[in-house]
């Protein structure tokens, strides 16, 4: 992709993990090293840049938001920053308005405008997300729970999807009539490649809010073969400079790759709260939520997709977003054909939804399981209801057009859970890419190891267009 300025730290480690220093990184010592990264600092540091956004530049409101004791040294430094974080953010709100007018404008932009909006987006937003810093000291000193539980009861779960248990289509069925699509004016890159943006109501009324996707287009091709690639839980690809992304490699071998942004990641994080916060801290609603309105989103950019383009549509993702591609490959069963995928490309996934969002080790990171119990869940409360994400038999895809990416040392989307399942969907050994690794090495090793990537390009060269 364009690099609109100075490679930033992270821009430079994606470089080094491109280099034999990658090979180092990409064991499971590294996954070890993330799990406690992300469980001591970067979700409680995520909640105390979401208690700000909710404070508003309030003390007051900060101390209450988080729980913390205030004192008198702690209030002087907490209102500098504070001020600073409000400062950004007003700027970002300005910026991103322009950059609005810009890419979604009547009038299309020059290069040299396009690019420079989205130059100053993504450098705002980037030091927007970066404001997280300002609150070491803080966490330092302070044990900082890592997630503002909002747990409905039983009760209200039942009120929405008690009546679905016993059709859960009607939960993923896509909208009828499809929303309108706005496509947005084009970002060209100095090598020929284009990105441009999507955007539409969800069909969701769960969401009530408007989807966006950024659309990546390869160079001199001509009716590419698409993948729509979700990201993972709190993973905000369009908001952060230098995050290692397997989309770059993808597009170079010619692929159109569409990425839209999960509910409540990115520009749809909702008020006091940080990207992916709310599918944690609504437990088990989260997940019922954010599956089902996923599912009738990424159909509406299906149904786009079959207007525009003859060539086949893959769909897959990492972690969350694997998940989601996994859920579709199985309710699309009930959708018209032509919204059905032809191929999947599944990065670090699992059997079932629950062994996750659970069992997974990133839940007992964030404390799930004593989190519902104390609102009144018990296990098989939860149970009843995660039939509504679970398949209903094989997939409407082809095994032979199933790629699955697999780390053996996975513990937060458990290895032994996807390999039950890819046994059950029959998918070949060829498509199988398991590696001596962990749920965040597996992205890391792709930026070396292309081989997965080939396989699917392999695919879809073979997949009839024009076939839906």
């Amino acid at each position: 992709m364009t690099r609109l300025q100075r490679p930033s730290t992270q821009e430079l480690l994606v470089a080094a993990l491109r280099t034999p220093f990658g090979s180092l990184v990409a064991r499971p010592w590294f996954d070890r090293v993330a799990l406690n990264t992300v469980a001591y600092w970067f979700f409680p540091l995520a909640r105390l840049w979401a208690a700000a956004r909710a404070a508003e530049g309030s003390v007051d409101g900060f101390f209450a938001t988080t729980g913390i004791a205030p004192s008198s040294r702690l209030v002087e430094r907490l209102k500098r920053n504070l001020d600073e974080f409000e400062t950004v953010r007003h700027r970002m709100v300005g910026i991103e308005r322009e950059w609005e007018s810009v890419f979604f404008g009547a009038d299309t932009p020059s290069p040299d405008v396009a690019l420079q909006a989205e130059h100053e987006r993504l450098t705002c937003r980037n030091l927007y997300n970066n404001l997280r810093r300002k609150f070491i000291p803080l966490r330092l000193a302070n044990k900082v729970q890592p997630v503002r539980w909002q747990i409905p009861s039983p009760a209200d779960v039942d009120a929405i999807y008690g009546t679905l248990l016993a059709d859960p289509a009607r939960a993923f069925a896509p909208p009828d009539p499809m929303p309108e699509v706005t496509v947005s004016h084009r970002l060209a890159s100095s090598n020929g490649e284009q990105s441009y943006w999507l955007r539409f109501k969800s069909p969701s009324p769960r969401m009530n809010d408007q989807v966006i996707a950024r659309v990546y287009e390869p160079a001199d091709v001509e009716n590419a073969p698409t993948l729509i690639f979700g990201h993972g839980i709190c993973v905000e690809f369009d908001h952060w400079r230098g995050l290692v992304d397997e989309v770059e490699a993808m597009v170079q071998m010619g692929i159109r790759v569409v990425r839209p942004e999960a509910p409540w990641h990115g520009r749809r994080v909702p008020d006091g709260m940080y990207g992916g916060e709310k599918f944690i801290a609504t437990a088990p609603m989260g997940a019922l939520d954010l599956f089902t309105s996923a599912a009738q989103e990424w159909s509406v950019i299906m149904d786009w997709l079959r207007r525009t383009t003859s060539a086949p549509i893959a769909i897959g993702g990492s972690s969350l977003g694997a998940m989601t591609s996994q859920i579709i490959t199985d309710k699309s069963r009930h959708w018209p054909e032509r919204l059905r995928p032809d191929a999947a490309f599944l990065v670090t996934h699992c059997g079932h939804i629950e062994d996750a969002v659970v069992h997974g080790k990133l839940a007992e990171v964030w404390g799930i399981a004593q989190a519902t119990i104390d609102h009144g869940w018990r296990s098989d409360l939860i149970r009843r209801y995660m039939p509504l994400l679970e398949a209903e038999g094989r997939p409407v895809i082809p095994p032979q057009n199933i790629v699955t990416v697999l780390g053996d040392h996975d513990n937060v989307t458990p290895f032994n859970s996807a390999r039950t399942l890819i046994d059950e969907w029959q998918v070949p050994a060829e498509n199988r890419f398991v590696y001596r690794r962990g749920h965040f090495s597996v992205p890391l090793g792709m930026m070396r190891d292309h081989a997965p990537l080939i396989r699917l390009r392999q695919i879809l060269d073979r997949c009839p267009t024009g076939s839906r």
